[in-house]
């Protein structure tokens, strides 16, 4: 290495470690929607250029609280506090409202009915109707606000669950499989939401109105009250059995849900493939497997559920019976009254009333207990270091349109990268350097690390040791928007979204116009392929374009990085499924375009008309240089050589 790369060297090395506390904002150029540091209010955010800021900030009071006491229940429902304070205080009324009819029954069948008074009938029965009506608003009241803060908090809990997808690291993304994340964000937040409503509305009702009806049994007659009081515990818990036993057999249920739900995702995925090696009565047979599997484990947690209710009532009826038998003889003796013991009668049949409650309560406290426990699970995933860098930075404006596109030099000093919980690492101790504009293609078997090095440029992943230097600063030191801007990459598996054509184009440049669009296609060879389609440009695709062959859509993808105009292309094996003639010409537009392209490829043709390949093995860079120095110093380029020219004879011959 001569003296000019050993000085950048020590100088890069410095500003990764000085610098590298810099973050830039998340996403790749988008609006910011995340939030920014430390806002209040519904929008949080910090203004500036962090954009909407929707979902708080670090510490913030926005609509969804921050991180900080995220991973709670409560910290996430405590932007709705008011609310639910309203909530549970209409739902109080409405049961004071309630409890108070046996007690005033009582008087008008005591005072009025026996006693004859037609104006105590009146008295106390417009004080029924009255206190009815009151709770009729409050039980209208209650469900507004307890809509409001349980369908809030179910938004907010959604978007906090699909900010982690965003930014988190992939390799932790990926820990959970995509049928996981799917069932968490939609079921189980569903299961959640539910209980908070049911929670504001019913959940707390039911003990209140055993609790108060008690106490108001116990004011009325002391002694037939104990028949209550002696079997309302016992009830109780039995109930809180129900609920730990309905907690392990749900999180059963919901885990059989996520397998369900896999394997139809696999099969609505994979249905040519699997029409192609006639698998239909092999995948029918696996769908049905997992189908009885949850059938059985959800059968016996509704079964636990449903016989739970029938023996609390039957019990409670039992103690309702004992109570008219012990007021009986007390009514013929004179010790009480006839509204009296109709009033504790009344009082039993609401205790056993708030019992049927029960059945929904431990229903859906257990499903809520098991679909929050893997909800918590998401929340746990730790948003990578680039990403928190740049969520703190916020975003920063461009440098100038015209700098975007500029090419950038690369500059790799014993760069290291492991994967979390890898033994071996992925990449070793890559030193190497490519200049501005270059094209250079990146070569290897399987698992050579070919993905993992490309993926370090735009901080995808953090390296675990060494220095990587992009356009003359250290990559720790580049704010992540912009660094992102200047970047262009298209991966091994092209990923285009349900839209029109033009809407794919333009998910790489917002405000591209129709000429940048068109110039982009015509350079990525599918400008005329999509002026053959009827609606061209607006023509509709479906969700990951399956109405487009291989080529086309990795054509399309191509275009679509084109279209940013950046300074650093990243194609990821990118061009497999393209025959020999339009890859030459795709790579003959590459080149005329001078930004630093980066093609990772396993064609020798393509290769040999870039201008540099790095050769990796096992993580390391075993040789670099152009095909013409390759094939006289590298064994093992020339391997490669003469097994695809092998291949070239066989399918000649």
């Amino acid at each position: 290495m001569h003296s000019g790369e050993s000085r950048e060297t020590d100088t890069g090395r410095a500003g990764y470690e000085t610098n590298g506390g810099i973050g830039g904002d998340s996403g790749n150029g988008g609006n910011g929607r995340n939030g920014g540091k430390s806002g209040n209010g519904r929008n949080g955010g910090d203004s500036g250029n962090s954009g909407n800021g929707r979902n708080g900030g670090k510490s913030g009071n926005g609509r969804n609280g921050g991180e900080d006491g995220g991973m709670s229940l409560f910290g996430m429902l405590r932007p709705y506090r008011l609310a639910m304070i309203i909530a549970v205080a209409l739902m109080l009324f409405e049961v004071l409202v309630e409890v108070w009819h046996p007690i005033l029954l009582g008087r008008i069948i005591d005072d009025g009915v026996i006693g004859g008074d037609r104006a105590a009938i009146a008295k106390w029965g417009g004080a029924m109707i009255g206190v009815s009506l009151l709770g009729f608003v409050c039980g209208i009241a209650n469900t507004f606000f307890a809509a409001y803060a349980s369908h809030g908090f179910s938004a907010d809990l959604r978007e906090r669950l699909f900010h982690k997808t965003q930014f988190a690291s992939l390799f932790h993304v990926r820990r959970f499989s995509n049928s996981a994340w799917s069932t968490r964000l939609s079921n189980d937040v569903n299961q959640v939401q539910t209980s908070v409503f049911f929670g504001l509305r019913m959940f707390l009702r039911a003990p209140l109105v055993v609790a108060i009806s008690l106490a108001l049994a116990f004011t009325v007659d002391a002694k037939l009250s104990v028949w209550m009081m002696g079997a309302t515990p016992l009830v109780l818990l039995g109930l809180y059995v129900s609920i730990r036993r309905g907690f392990v057999l749900f999180g059963s249920a919901q885990r059989e849900l996520e397998r369900t739900n896999g394997v139809v995702r696999d099969n609505l995925i994979g249905m040519p493939l699997i029409r192609a090696f006639a698998r239909d009565d092999s995948e029918t047979e696996r769908f049905a497997q997992v189908n009885e599997s949850l059938r059985k484990r959800m059968g016996s947690a509704l079964r636990l559920s449903e016989m739970t209710i029938p023996s609390a009532l039957l019990f409670m009826n039992l103690m309702i019976v004992a109570i008219v038998a012990s007021a009986g003889g007390r009514i013929q003796s004179g010790d009480l009254g006839i509204g009296a013991a109709l009033a504790m009668v009344q009082y039993g049949v609401r205790i056993s009333g708030s019992f049927t409650y029960i059945s929904l309560i431990i229903t859906n406290v257990s499903r809520a207990r098991a679909s929050w426990s893997r909800i918590r699970a998401l929340l746990a995933v730790e948003p990578s270091e680039a990403e928190s860098l740049g969520k703190a930075e916020g975003r920063r404006p461009f440098e100038g349109p015209e700098d975007s596109g500029r090419p950038l030099d690369i500059f790799f000093d014993k760069v290291s990268f492991r994967y979390p919980d890898a033994e071996e690492p992925a990449l070793a101790e890559l030193s190497f350097r490519i200049e501005a504009g270059q094209t250079v293609a990146i070569m290897g078997a399987t698992g050579a690390g070919k993905t993992a090095f490309m993926q370090l440029l735009p901080r995808v992943h953090e390296p675990s040791a060494g220095t990587i230097v992009v356009g003359g600063r250290p990559l720790g030191a580049w704010p992540l928007a912009q660094l992102r801007a200047r970047i262009a990459y298209v991966p091994q598996q092209s990923v285009l979204f349900s839209g029109t054509i033009r809407d794919n184009l333009q998910w790489g440049k917002a405000d591209a116009t129709t000429d940048e669009l068109v110039a982009a296609a015509a350079a990525a060879q599918i400008h005329q392929p999509i002026m053959r389609m009827p609606q061209q440009y607006e023509t509709m695709l479906e969700a990951g374009g399956r109405n487009l062959s291989g080529g086309q859509r990795q054509r399309l993808a191509i275009a679509r990085a084109l279209v940013r105009n950046s300074g650093l292309l990243l194609l990821d094996d990118s061009t497999s499924a393209l025959d020999a003639e339009t890859e030459r010409e795709l790579l003959r537009e590459l080149r005329a375009r001078k930004a630093t392209t980066l093609l990772i490829t396993q064609k020798v043709s393509a290769a040999r008309a870039t201008d540099r390949i790095l050769l990796l093995e096992g993580g390391r860079l075993a040789a670099q240089g152009t095909h013409e120095e390759l094939y006289r110093t590298s064994e093992l380029y020339r391997r490669i050589v003469a097994s695809q020219n092998r291949e070239e004879a066989t399918l000649n011959a």
